[in-house]
């Protein structure tokens, strides 16, 4: 099978940490034999520009590499003009978050943009042969009209290889940090408005209070290879955003043994039940520093790990495939001549 993989985020020097999700995604299906070519658009170091030039690297990619689908590994503006250009062959689009929920907390320009971004990945939806939402907080966000025999949920992969538990000691070593200290991992930078940083910080703040010598530190410009250190190295990661899908962060620290606090959004709940250890909160500062504080006198590494079996690279990745033979064995059957 042979698959064209149409990308705008995808790790890069400038951008270590950009599309780490889309880029375990392929690794998953190219180590069960499925031929994914890639068109990057380079959204993070060209702007929307990027995009006036997709009409022309889609054709020509299409008819060099011939894939029996494309897929849309992202919404907005790409998938909308994807899905305008192609009709010679099945197409796929995957929902991550924003491009279906939109920005909120960005100001007026951002919020009119992925506003539009929206509207997009609403046409999307509609022309796509096939759906892929990575939460059910993403299904019930398309379209009334999108046919929902179509939207298959499927959550990226993490790799179980490399997210697993390491010793504390040593990842904090390596990273220079006071191992007598409480260190809360905030999964973004600062910049990030839908991250909510700042309720984070005022959330540490209330925990520092109470006595706890607590540090708080900003997973940002680091490379994706470098996480698991983070992650390991870490006494819990602390989740504030405004909205989300399926925060793969959160799946990776579960994978490490690490303590989950989060506000309730995406499919954390579903990823944290059931898990002793793992809290979830409510978006103000003295109820996050209580469930902190819960981490802190408690248990320092839970059992994620086990919980999260089903989301390594290979089970998400045999799942995508059985995705993609059905859609071509349904167009085969359309298309097929019905006998007297």
């Amino acid at each position: 099978m042979r698959i064209l993989a149409v990308i705008n985020q995808y790790p890069t020097p400038p951008f270590p940490a950009a599309g780490t999700y889309v880029e375990q995604q392929i690794k998953g299906l190219r180590e069960m034999g499925v031929h994914v070519d890639i068109l990057f658009v380079d959204r993070l170091r060209e702007g929307m520009r990027a995009y006036l030039k997709l009409r022309g690297q889609i054709r020509q990619t299409i008819a060099q590499v011939q894939p029996q689908i494309v897929h849309v590994m992202y919404g907005g503006v790409m998938s909308d003009q994807v899905t305008r250009m192609v009709d010679d062959r099945p197409t796929i689009v995957t929902f991550h978050g924003s491009d279906l929920l939109g920005e909120h907390l960005s100001g007026v320009v951002r919020k009119l943009i992925a506003g539009y971004g929206v509207w997009a990945s609403w046409q999307a939806a509609r022309r796509a042969d096939r759906i892929v939402v990575v939460s059910k907080i993403l299904y019930d966000a398309l379209p009334k009209d999108v046919d929902r025999s179509k939207v298959g949920i499927i959550p990226c992969g993490i790799d179980l290889d490399r997210f697993k538990p390491l010793s504390q000691k040593e990842c904090r070593d390596r990273l220079g940090w006071n191992i007598e200290r409480f260190h809360i991992l905030f999964p973004s930078h600062p910049g990030n408005s839908v991250k909510r940083y700042l309720l984070a910080r005022a959330a540490v703040e209330a925990l520092s209070r109470q006595g706890i010598h607590a540090e708080m530190h900003c997973l940002q410009g680091v490379s994706n290879d470098d996480v698991p250190v983070w992650l390991n190295a870490s006494d819990v990661v602390l989740l504030t955003s405004q909205h989300e899908g399926s925060p793969t962060v959160i799946k990776e620290a579960l994978a490490c043994n690490v303590p989950i606090v989060s506000v309730d959004v995406g499919d954390v709940r579903e990823r944290i039940e059931g898990i002793e250890g793992c809290y979830l909160a409510l978006p103000e500062p003295d109820n996050l520093a209580a469930k902190l504080h819960l981490v802190y006198a408690g248990l320092r590494r839970v059992a994620g790990r086990e919980k999260v079996q089903e989301l390594s690279l290979q089970c998400i990745a045999t799942r995508l495939n059985e995705f993609y033979c059905d859609l071509l064995n349904s167009r085969s059957l359309s298309s097929s001549p019905v006998s007297s």
